[in-house]
């Protein structure tokens, strides 16, 4: 099961804050190098530009994954906080949840869906949230798949121009400047092939890590759904069958514990009557001995019998 109150976002933001400090602490580190690497003796352009280009596909592809880190991450906390109402037993549990929140739209879509006693299919509310979430990865899964492409697209048109200068120089024309051509052209494949690869590394680790939390969310979304909302919203076929099964199983219980009570009662007759047979004779006998006194001491004092009393 999973854990809704996890907040898997968060975790994944505070290891982007971290790779982007040591990113820019080994770039400060080392500007020396960098700078003479990828700026300074460019005799074109081009590796300016396509370096340039990666990174800046780079950078727009991370804030994508940053901004749907951080909306994934306070769903997480809405979804954790509508949880926790439930178990709480409030009759409100959305309140105080923003109305965009992906939890709050399946309550009240459900709700709407019970209030006009229709069936709720939960397989068709889970497809459109995933297709309507997946929506919002394009870009990242496109600046993903890009990224690389950059690097080769830089590597060739950099071997173009050491191909330029290395057949410039064979037909012997300024040997020391196609030289030069020739080196650039090779320094400048080897520029954009490692920018590329360092950029595409870190872009895929988060854009794995961002379809992660996305399964998270709606996984725990689905599970929210299917334990708290649809047993206590819907009124499915199935779900009513097992209300019957239940009230048969309880009445059940019932009529045995009837039948038990009934024994109870016939033993408790039966002892009832026993003990009202004792007691009519104790009150025969009782009645035997008061009349044999009653005739004796009328006898001792010398009494008139009176009438209609036995002699």
């Amino acid at each position: 099961m999973i854990d809704v109150r996890r907040n898997v976002s968060r975790g994944v933001l505070v290891r982007m804050a971290v790779v982007a400090a040591l990113l820019i602490a080994g770039i400060v580190w080392a500007w020396g190098p960098v700078y003479s690497f990828y700026l300074r003796d460019q005799l074109t352009r081009v590796g300016i530009v396509i370096n340039g280009a990666i990174v800046a596909l780079f950078l727009l592809g991370m804030g994508r994954i940053t901004g749907n880190l951080w909306r994934y991450m306070r769903e997480e906390t809405w979804l954790a906080r509508f949880v926790q109402r439930l178990e709480e037993g409030s009759s409100h549990p959305a309140e105080g949840i923003p109305r965009q929140a992906i939890i709050v739209r399946r309550y009240a879509a459900i709700l709407r869906i019970s209030k006009q006693h229709a069936p709720v299919n939960h397989n068709a509310l889970a497809s459109m949230l995933l297709a309507e979430e997946s929506t919002r990865l394009s870009f990242p899964k496109f600046v993903n798949n890009v990224l690389i492409l950059l690097g080769v697209f830089g590597t060739i048109v950099s071997l173009s121009i050491a191909l330029v200068g290395a057949s410039d120089l064979l037909a012997g024309q300024d040997q020391v400047s196609n030289m030069n051509l020739v080196i650039h052209g090779m320094a400048t494949a080897l520029s954009t092939t490692m920018t590329a690869i360092v950029c595409y590394l870190v872009h895929g680790y988060f854009y794995l890590k961002l379809t992660d939390a996305q399964t998270h969310l709606l996984s725990a979304v689905e599970q929210v759904t299917s334990v708290y909302l649809m047993p206590l919203l819907t009124t499915d076929p199935e779900g009513i069958i097992q209300q019957v099964g239940h009230l048969v199983r309880s009445l059940r219980e019932t009529v045995r514990g009837m039948h038990a009570a009934q024994l109870d009662f016939a033993q408790a007759g039966e002892q009832l009557r026993e003990l009202l047979e004792r007691h009519a004779g104790v009150l025969e006998g009782l009645g035997r001995d008061v009349r044999a006194i009653h005739r004796d001491l009328r006898e001792g004092f010398r009494l008139p019998l009176g009438e209609g009393a036995e002699g």
